[in-house]
């Protein structure tokens, strides 16, 4: 069953959330390790989000954000998903057009 739970109501909020959901569930101090967030796209067009915590030891924390679904996964040091999560609010996410 997926709850909505999580009130985000932009990037920076998700960006926080997942932070902090991430190493909550591995026992890190936030401030220690960055987030670091990569676009998804098809056929042009932003799909989703890829977040990577990299933390002590090459332990690899990740958590991807479906935007057509609105749907927030978080996965585990092993690549095994722990949490599945519908946020209760949408929001757009713009990409930032290359300059040449």
């Amino acid at each position: 069953m997926i709850e909505a739970k999580a009130d985000v109501q932009g990037l920076d909020s998700l960006r926080r959330y997942v932070h902090e959901s991430l190493c909550r569930h591995e026992n890190l101090v936030a401030d220690q390790f960055e987030l670091e967030i990569t676009p998804l796209t098809r056929l042009g067009a932003l799909c989703g989000l890829q977040f990577l915590l990299r933390g002590p030891r090459s332990v690899r924390l990740g958590a991807v954000w479906a935007s057509e679904h609105n749907l927030l996964y978080l996965y585990d040091a092993r690549g095994e998903r722990f949490h599945k999560e519908k946020l209760a609010s949408r929001f757009v996410v713009q990409l930032e057009k290359e300059r040449s």
